[in-house]
Protein backbone atom coordinates (compact mmCIF):
# COMPACT_ATOMS: atom_id res chain seq x y z
CA UNK A 1 0.00 0.00 0.00
CA UNK A 2 2.67 2.22 0.94
CA UNK A 3 4.07 1.71 -2.75
CA UNK A 4 1.04 2.72 -4.51
CA UNK A 5 1.06 5.76 -6.28
CA UNK A 6 -1.62 7.21 -4.71
CA UNK A 7 -0.82 6.90 -1.30
CA UNK A 8 1.07 10.43 -0.23
CA UNK A 9 -2.52 11.92 -0.74
CA UNK A 10 -4.11 8.31 1.41
CA UNK A 11 -1.23 10.03 4.06
CA UNK A 12 -3.04 13.67 3.63
CA UNK A 13 -6.17 12.17 4.21
CA UNK A 14 -5.41 10.44 7.51
CA UNK A 15 -3.26 13.13 8.97
CA UNK A 16 -6.79 15.31 7.91
CA UNK A 17 -8.94 13.78 10.78
CA UNK A 18 -6.11 14.31 13.13
CA UNK A 19 -5.40 18.03 12.19
CA UNK A 20 -9.54 18.49 12.48
CA UNK A 21 -9.01 16.98 16.41
CA UNK A 22 -6.26 18.48 17.46
CA UNK A 23 -8.19 21.55 16.96
CA UNK A 24 -11.58 20.34 17.68
CA UNK A 25 -10.21 19.09 21.17
CA UNK A 26 -8.58 21.93 22.41
CA UNK A 27 -11.15 24.47 21.50
CA UNK A 28 -14.40 22.44 22.94
CA UNK A 29 -13.09 23.49 26.59
CA UNK A 30 -13.47 27.27 25.68
CA UNK A 31 -17.14 26.87 24.40
CA UNK A 32 -18.68 24.33 27.29
CA UNK A 33 -17.27 27.03 29.95
CA UNK A 34 -21.06 27.73 30.69
CA UNK A 35 -21.95 24.11 30.89
CA UNK A 36 -19.10 22.71 32.87
CA UNK A 37 -18.93 25.77 36.08
CA UNK A 38 -22.43 24.19 37.27
CA UNK A 39 -20.29 21.51 38.59
CA UNK A 40 -16.87 23.46 38.93
CA UNK A 41 -17.27 26.55 40.54
CA UNK A 42 -13.77 27.62 40.00
CA UNK A 43 -14.60 28.14 36.35
CA UNK A 44 -16.88 31.04 37.38
CA UNK A 45 -13.73 33.13 37.69
CA UNK A 46 -12.75 34.57 34.50
CA UNK A 47 -9.04 34.44 36.09
CA UNK A 48 -9.34 31.05 36.35
CA UNK A 49 -10.35 30.40 33.04
CA UNK A 50 -7.81 32.42 31.88
CA UNK A 51 -5.21 30.52 33.57
CA UNK A 52 -6.50 27.21 32.13
CA UNK A 53 -6.55 28.52 28.45
CA UNK A 54 -2.92 30.14 28.83
CA UNK A 55 -1.42 27.20 30.69
CA UNK A 56 -2.22 25.16 27.04
CA UNK A 57 -0.50 27.73 25.14
CA UNK A 58 2.67 28.56 26.83
CA UNK A 59 3.19 24.80 27.16
CA UNK A 60 2.05 24.13 23.28
CA UNK A 61 4.75 26.97 22.75
CA UNK A 62 7.61 26.11 24.57
CA UNK A 63 7.14 22.39 23.76
CA UNK A 64 6.91 22.69 19.74
CA UNK A 65 10.79 23.38 19.21
CA UNK A 66 11.50 20.10 21.37
CA UNK A 67 8.41 18.59 19.49
CA UNK A 68 10.25 19.30 15.69
CA UNK A 69 13.74 17.84 16.91
CA UNK A 70 12.01 14.94 18.04
CA UNK A 71 10.40 14.31 14.50
CA UNK A 72 13.44 15.37 12.83
CA UNK A 73 15.00 12.02 14.80
CA UNK A 74 12.45 9.20 14.96
CA UNK A 75 9.65 7.56 13.33
CA UNK A 76 6.98 10.55 13.09
CA UNK A 77 4.03 7.76 12.38
CA UNK A 78 4.04 6.49 16.19
CA UNK A 79 5.03 9.66 17.30
CA UNK A 80 1.61 10.83 15.51
CA UNK A 81 0.16 7.82 16.99
CA UNK A 82 1.39 8.80 20.16
CA UNK A 83 0.09 12.37 20.78
CA UNK A 84 -3.13 11.18 19.22
CA UNK A 85 -3.33 8.70 21.62
CA UNK A 86 -2.28 11.03 24.44
CA UNK A 87 -4.57 13.95 23.93
CA UNK A 88 -7.48 11.83 23.13
CA UNK A 89 -7.14 10.02 26.78
CA UNK A 90 -6.73 13.30 27.98
CA UNK A 91 -9.65 14.89 26.21
CA UNK A 92 -11.60 11.64 27.75
CA UNK A 93 -10.30 11.94 31.27
CA UNK A 94 -11.52 15.76 31.42
CA UNK A 95 -15.32 14.07 31.27
CA UNK A 96 -14.45 12.77 35.05
CA UNK A 97 -13.27 16.00 36.43
CA UNK A 98 -14.32 17.29 39.50
CA UNK A 99 -12.51 20.09 40.50
CA UNK A 100 -10.44 22.71 38.76
CA UNK A 101 -6.73 21.55 39.38
CA UNK A 102 -7.56 18.66 37.80
CA UNK A 103 -8.66 20.31 34.72
CA UNK A 104 -5.52 22.62 34.65
CA UNK A 105 -3.17 19.65 35.07
CA UNK A 106 -4.96 17.52 31.83
CA UNK A 107 -4.69 21.18 29.97
CA UNK A 108 -1.24 20.97 30.47
CA UNK A 109 -0.75 17.48 29.44
CA UNK A 110 -2.60 18.50 26.34
CA UNK A 111 -0.48 21.05 25.58
CA UNK A 112 2.72 18.45 25.45
CA UNK A 113 0.75 15.99 23.19
CA UNK A 114 -0.95 18.46 20.93
CA UNK A 115 2.73 20.07 19.88
CA UNK A 116 4.30 17.13 19.19
CA UNK A 117 1.53 16.56 15.93
CA UNK A 118 2.03 19.56 13.79
CA UNK A 119 5.67 19.46 12.74
CA UNK A 120 5.73 16.05 12.30
CA UNK A 121 2.78 15.72 10.02
CA UNK A 122 3.74 18.93 7.82
CA UNK A 123 7.33 17.38 7.62
CA UNK A 124 5.92 14.13 6.75
CA UNK A 125 3.99 15.89 4.05
CA UNK A 126 6.22 17.27 2.74
CA UNK A 127 8.44 14.30 2.35
CA UNK A 128 5.60 12.62 0.48
CA UNK A 129 5.00 14.95 -1.84
CA UNK A 130 6.92 15.97 -4.60
CA UNK A 131 7.02 19.89 -6.06
CA UNK A 132 4.48 18.94 -8.31
CA UNK A 133 1.88 18.46 -5.13
CA UNK A 134 3.40 19.73 -1.96
CA UNK A 135 2.00 23.22 -1.17
CA UNK A 136 -1.52 21.42 -2.37
CA UNK A 137 -1.29 18.72 0.25
CA UNK A 138 -0.26 20.79 3.12
CA UNK A 139 -3.03 23.79 1.91
CA UNK A 140 -5.37 20.45 2.18
CA UNK A 141 -4.49 19.54 5.53
CA UNK A 142 -4.82 22.55 6.86
CA UNK A 143 -8.40 22.82 6.25
CA UNK A 144 -8.72 19.78 8.56
CA UNK A 145 -7.47 22.99 11.36
CA UNK A 146 -10.42 25.40 10.15
CA UNK A 147 -12.59 22.59 10.48
CA UNK A 148 -11.69 21.44 13.80
CA UNK A 149 -11.82 24.64 15.31
CA UNK A 150 -14.93 25.19 14.02
CA UNK A 151 -17.08 21.77 14.88
CA UNK A 152 -15.05 22.88 18.56
CA UNK A 153 -17.72 25.44 18.66
CA UNK A 154 -20.76 23.40 18.75
CA UNK A 155 -19.01 21.67 21.96
CA UNK A 156 -21.53 23.58 23.99
CA UNK A 157 -24.49 22.78 21.74
CA UNK A 158 -23.88 18.92 22.23
CA UNK A 159 -23.12 19.31 25.92
CA UNK A 160 -26.17 21.11 25.97
CA UNK A 161 -28.32 17.62 25.34
CA UNK A 162 -25.73 15.28 26.97
CA UNK A 163 -23.95 16.69 29.10
CA UNK A 164 -20.14 18.40 29.24
CA UNK A 165 -18.91 14.83 31.14
CA UNK A 166 -20.64 12.87 27.72
CA UNK A 167 -18.94 15.07 25.40
CA UNK A 168 -15.60 14.67 26.83
CA UNK A 169 -15.92 11.20 26.90
CA UNK A 170 -17.17 10.62 23.45
CA UNK A 171 -14.67 12.56 21.71
CA UNK A 172 -11.97 11.41 23.36
CA UNK A 173 -13.09 8.08 22.39
CA UNK A 174 -12.96 8.89 18.87
CA UNK A 175 -9.60 9.66 18.72
CA UNK A 176 -8.22 6.60 21.08
CA UNK A 177 -10.32 4.48 17.90
CA UNK A 178 -9.12 6.57 15.68
CA UNK A 179 -5.45 6.34 16.69
CA UNK A 180 -5.36 2.17 16.11
CA UNK A 181 -6.32 3.19 12.37
CA UNK A 182 -3.53 4.83 11.71
CA UNK A 183 -1.46 1.94 13.32
CA UNK A 184 -2.60 0.03 10.40
CA UNK A 185 -2.72 1.99 7.40
CA UNK A 186 0.15 4.80 8.30
CA UNK A 187 3.71 4.72 7.33
CA UNK A 188 6.80 6.93 7.18
CA UNK A 189 9.23 7.80 4.79
CA UNK A 190 12.80 7.23 6.20
CA UNK A 191 14.21 9.91 7.34
CA UNK A 192 18.34 10.84 6.78
CA UNK A 193 18.72 10.51 10.89
CA UNK A 194 17.35 7.12 10.26
CA UNK A 195 19.39 6.10 7.67
CA UNK A 196 22.66 7.25 9.37
CA UNK A 197 21.58 5.26 12.45
CA UNK A 198 20.87 2.53 10.22
CA UNK A 199 24.35 3.04 8.74
CA UNK A 200 26.37 4.03 11.68
CA UNK A 201 24.44 2.50 14.76
CA UNK A 202 27.13 5.02 17.14
CA UNK A 203 25.09 7.94 15.44
CA UNK A 204 22.55 7.07 18.16
CA UNK A 205 20.20 9.26 19.34
CA UNK A 206 21.78 12.14 21.96
CA UNK A 207 21.33 15.36 23.16
CA UNK A 208 24.33 16.37 20.40
CA UNK A 209 22.66 14.88 17.72
CA UNK A 210 19.25 16.23 18.99
CA UNK A 211 20.23 20.11 19.18
CA UNK A 212 22.39 19.74 16.42
CA UNK A 213 20.16 21.17 14.16
CA UNK A 214 18.77 24.20 15.84
CA UNK A 215 22.88 25.83 15.68
CA UNK A 216 22.55 25.09 11.56
CA UNK A 217 19.25 26.89 11.64
CA UNK A 218 20.58 29.61 13.12
CA UNK A 219 22.87 30.12 10.76
CA UNK A 220 20.51 29.71 7.73
CA UNK A 221 19.67 33.35 7.34
CA UNK A 222 16.66 32.85 5.15
CA UNK A 223 15.29 31.17 7.52
CA UNK A 224 15.26 34.44 9.92
CA UNK A 225 13.60 36.06 6.84
CA UNK A 226 10.30 33.31 7.04
CA UNK A 227 10.79 33.35 10.84
CA UNK A 228 9.84 36.67 11.31
CA UNK A 229 7.37 36.78 8.33
CA UNK A 230 5.68 33.67 10.20
CA UNK A 231 5.25 35.55 13.28
CA UNK A 232 4.26 38.74 11.82
CA UNK A 233 1.42 37.26 10.17
CA UNK A 234 0.74 34.66 13.34
CA UNK A 235 -0.42 38.67 14.99
CA UNK A 236 -3.63 39.34 12.38
CA UNK A 237 -4.22 35.67 12.39
CA UNK A 238 -4.30 35.23 16.05
CA UNK A 239 -6.08 38.68 16.43
CA UNK A 240 -9.20 37.10 14.07
CA UNK A 241 -9.18 34.10 15.91
CA UNK A 242 -9.71 35.70 19.67
CA UNK A 243 -11.14 39.18 18.94
CA UNK A 244 -12.43 39.26 15.58
CA UNK A 245 -16.34 38.59 16.94
CA UNK A 246 -15.71 40.93 19.10
CA UNK A 247 -15.11 43.73 16.29
CA UNK A 248 -18.02 42.14 14.12
CA UNK A 249 -20.08 43.33 16.73
CA UNK A 250 -18.93 46.69 18.01
CA UNK A 251 -18.39 48.19 14.51
CA UNK A 252 -22.17 46.79 13.17
CA UNK A 253 -23.79 46.71 16.23
CA UNK A 254 -24.60 43.03 16.24
CA UNK A 255 -25.32 41.12 19.61
CA UNK A 256 -22.44 38.22 19.80
CA UNK A 257 -24.92 35.69 18.87
CA UNK A 258 -25.32 36.91 15.55
CA UNK A 259 -21.89 38.57 15.52
CA UNK A 260 -20.14 34.86 16.46
CA UNK A 261 -21.26 32.70 13.63
CA UNK A 262 -21.09 35.55 11.00
CA UNK A 263 -17.24 36.26 12.00
CA UNK A 264 -15.92 32.49 11.97
CA UNK A 265 -18.23 31.38 9.63
CA UNK A 266 -16.22 34.33 6.67
CA UNK A 267 -13.12 33.34 7.88
CA UNK A 268 -13.56 29.83 7.46
CA UNK A 269 -15.33 29.35 3.69
CA UNK A 270 -12.45 32.05 2.85
CA UNK A 271 -9.63 30.20 4.51
CA UNK A 272 -10.86 26.99 3.01
CA UNK A 273 -11.01 28.50 -0.59
CA UNK A 274 -7.52 30.33 -0.32
CA UNK A 275 -5.62 27.12 0.93
CA UNK A 276 -6.99 25.36 -1.95
CA UNK A 277 -6.36 28.28 -4.60
CA UNK A 278 -2.96 29.01 -2.90
CA UNK A 279 -2.03 24.91 -2.80
CA UNK A 280 -2.89 24.72 -6.60
CA UNK A 281 -1.32 27.82 -7.61
CA UNK A 282 2.13 27.69 -6.19
CA UNK A 283 1.96 24.30 -7.00
CA UNK A 284 2.14 25.14 -10.69
CA UNK A 285 4.06 28.58 -10.01
CA UNK A 286 7.27 27.02 -8.81
CA UNK A 287 7.41 24.61 -12.18
CA UNK A 288 7.71 27.93 -14.52
CA UNK A 289 9.73 29.99 -11.51
CA UNK A 290 11.69 29.17 -8.81
CA UNK A 291 10.16 31.96 -6.67
CA UNK A 292 6.56 30.90 -7.37
CA UNK A 293 5.95 29.68 -3.98
CA UNK A 294 7.34 32.97 -2.45
CA UNK A 295 5.31 34.87 -4.82
CA UNK A 296 2.38 32.82 -4.05
CA UNK A 297 2.49 33.55 -0.27
CA UNK A 298 3.81 37.25 -0.82
CA UNK A 299 0.14 37.55 -3.25
CA UNK A 300 -1.67 35.46 -0.48
CA UNK A 301 -0.36 38.39 2.86
CA UNK A 302 -0.42 41.52 0.87
CA UNK A 303 -4.06 40.52 0.17
CA UNK A 304 -4.45 41.14 4.23
CA UNK A 305 -3.16 44.60 4.07
CA UNK A 306 -5.97 46.07 3.27
CA UNK A 307 -8.30 43.06 4.70
CA UNK A 308 -7.26 44.76 8.02
CA UNK A 309 -7.88 48.22 6.83
CA UNK A 310 -11.67 47.22 5.85
CA UNK A 311 -11.97 44.99 9.07
CA UNK A 312 -10.65 47.95 11.16
CA UNK A 313 -12.68 50.99 9.42
CA UNK A 314 -15.32 49.85 7.92
CA UNK A 315 -18.73 49.89 9.98
CA UNK A 316 -21.34 48.80 7.24
CA UNK A 317 -21.72 44.79 6.44
CA UNK A 318 -20.06 45.23 3.30
CA UNK A 319 -16.75 46.48 4.25
CA UNK A 320 -16.54 44.50 6.84
CA UNK A 321 -17.67 40.94 5.51
CA UNK A 322 -15.72 42.10 2.63
CA UNK A 323 -12.36 42.68 4.42
CA UNK A 324 -13.09 38.83 6.35
CA UNK A 325 -13.26 37.10 3.11
CA UNK A 326 -10.04 39.03 1.67
CA UNK A 327 -8.13 38.24 4.69
CA UNK A 328 -9.83 34.18 4.96
CA UNK A 329 -8.83 34.08 1.17
CA UNK A 330 -5.07 35.77 1.99
CA UNK A 331 -4.16 33.85 4.79
CA UNK A 332 -5.30 31.03 3.13
CA UNK A 333 -2.96 31.31 0.45
CA UNK A 334 -0.19 32.11 2.82
CA UNK A 335 -0.52 28.93 5.04
CA UNK A 336 -0.74 26.61 2.55
CA UNK A 337 3.19 27.59 1.38
CA UNK A 338 4.92 28.10 4.36
CA UNK A 339 6.24 24.39 4.33
CA UNK A 340 6.79 24.04 1.21
CA UNK A 341 8.95 27.70 0.97
CA UNK A 342 10.33 26.37 4.33
CA UNK A 343 11.64 22.97 2.18
CA UNK A 344 13.07 25.35 -0.17
CA UNK A 345 15.84 26.82 2.14
CA UNK A 346 15.74 23.83 4.78
CA UNK A 347 17.08 20.25 4.71
CA UNK A 348 14.56 17.39 5.28
CA UNK A 349 16.54 16.47 8.27
CA UNK A 350 16.00 20.33 9.97
CA UNK A 351 12.19 20.59 8.61
CA UNK A 352 10.52 19.97 11.60
CA UNK A 353 12.78 21.33 13.75
CA UNK A 354 12.53 24.70 11.86
CA UNK A 355 8.30 24.54 11.96
CA UNK A 356 8.47 23.58 15.82
CA UNK A 357 10.68 26.83 16.41
CA UNK A 358 8.20 28.94 13.78
CA UNK A 359 5.59 27.49 15.82
CA UNK A 360 6.47 28.32 19.00
CA UNK A 361 7.01 31.85 18.14
CA UNK A 362 3.47 32.24 16.11
CA UNK A 363 1.89 30.80 19.73
CA UNK A 364 3.62 33.65 21.58
CA UNK A 365 3.03 36.12 19.25
CA UNK A 366 -0.71 35.44 19.40
CA UNK A 367 -0.36 35.19 23.20
CA UNK A 368 0.95 38.95 22.65
CA UNK A 369 -1.57 40.12 20.05
CA UNK A 370 -4.34 38.91 22.22
CA UNK A 371 -3.37 40.84 25.58
CA UNK A 372 -2.54 44.05 23.41
CA UNK A 373 -5.69 43.94 21.92
CA UNK A 374 -7.68 43.41 25.08
CA UNK A 375 -5.90 46.68 26.19
CA UNK A 376 -7.37 48.35 23.06
CA UNK A 377 -10.96 46.74 23.64
CA UNK A 378 -11.04 48.77 27.00
CA UNK A 379 -9.68 51.85 25.67
CA UNK A 380 -12.48 52.00 22.63
CA UNK A 381 -10.07 51.83 19.83
CA UNK A 382 -9.82 47.98 18.96
CA UNK A 383 -10.71 48.65 15.02
CA UNK A 384 -7.93 51.19 15.02
CA UNK A 385 -5.06 48.67 15.99
CA UNK A 386 -6.50 46.19 14.21
CA UNK A 387 -5.97 48.60 11.59
CA UNK A 388 -2.59 49.40 12.17
CA UNK A 389 -1.54 45.29 12.10
CA UNK A 390 -1.46 46.07 8.67
CA UNK A 391 1.91 47.94 8.57
CA UNK A 392 3.72 45.17 9.92
CA UNK A 393 2.31 42.95 7.19
CA UNK A 394 3.56 45.00 4.98
CA UNK A 395 7.24 44.80 6.31
CA UNK A 396 7.05 41.51 6.41
CA UNK A 397 5.74 41.25 2.37
CA UNK A 398 8.48 43.38 1.17
CA UNK A 399 11.16 41.34 3.52
CA UNK A 400 9.57 37.98 1.86
CA UNK A 401 9.41 39.17 -1.64
CA UNK A 402 13.01 41.02 -1.59
CA UNK A 403 14.87 38.52 0.82
CA UNK A 404 13.86 35.12 0.04
CA UNK A 405 15.78 33.72 -3.45
CA UNK A 406 15.55 30.30 -3.24
CA UNK A 407 18.22 28.15 -5.89
CA UNK A 408 16.28 24.74 -5.52
CA UNK A 409 12.55 23.27 -4.95
CA UNK A 410 14.02 20.91 -2.80
CA UNK A 411 17.06 21.50 -0.63
CA UNK A 412 19.13 18.82 0.47
CA UNK A 413 21.74 17.81 3.01
CA UNK A 414 24.95 19.11 1.63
Amino acid sequence: MKKHKYYPWIVVGLLWIVALLNYMDRQMLSTMKAAMMVDIAELQSAANFGRLMAIFLWIYGFMSPIAGMIADRINRKWLIVGSLFVWSFVTLMMGYCSDFQQLYYLRAIMGISEALYIPAALSLIADYHTDKSRSLAVGLHMTGLYIGQALGGFGATIASSYGWETTFHWFGLIGIAYSIILILFMHDVENEFIRKVSQKPEEKLSAKNLFGGIGMLMANISFWVILFYFAASSLPGWATKNWLPTLFAENLNLDMAEAGPLSTFTIAFSSFVGVIAGGILSDKWVQKNIKGRVYTGVIGLALTIPALLLLGFGHNLFLIMSGGLCFGLGYGMFDANNMPILCQFVPASQRATAYGIMNMTGVFAGALITSFLGESMDGGHLGYDFALLSIVIAVAVLLQLFCLRPKVNNKTDE
